[in-house]
């Protein structure tokens, strides 16, 4: 007996591989452009500031530093969460902060896009970003 395809076939193995390949595909990732680097007079401390981009759908993912981070939102808005605390939306303009050691996320509003500009106070020689154990 011989296998035949047909169109109906075709047609819904076509919407199978679609539907997969969709899946496949990761959600849209921030990125992180450090702007400088700078050591600082206090010993063992340097400054590092960065652009922080967030297309639709992108977030940091919980994570902490090493130091403070001392934040400028560019375009939002930007939605923070702060383990423990309710979720803040901050607007086009706005400033936050988050403590050394906290674990937070970011992310824009549903559908939006966001940019922050992030000045990290963090101890020498760690990285800036670890992600939340």
């Amino acid at each position: 007996m011989a296998n035949r395809i047909t169109g109906g076939s075709v047609v819904v193995a076509a919407m199978v591989l679609t539907t997969l390949g969709v899946a496949a595909q990761q959600a849209p990732a921030f990125t992180r452009t450090v702007l400088q680097q700078v050591e600082l007079t206090v010993p063992g401390r340097e400054a590092v500031m960065v652009r922080g981009e967030f297309p639709a759908g992108s977030e940091t993912g919980k994570h902490t530093h090493p130091g403070e981070e001392i934040s400028f939102v560019e375009a939002g808005p930007f939605v923070l969460e702060i383990d423990g605390q309710p979720a803040k939306t901050f607007q086009t303009g706005q400033v936050f902060s988050v403590p050394s050691g906290k674990v937070h996320n970011g992310h824009p509003n549903p559908g939006g896009t966001a940019k922050i500009i992030a000045t990290y106070v963090i101890e020498k020689g760690k990285p800036v970003s670890s992600p939340a154990k």
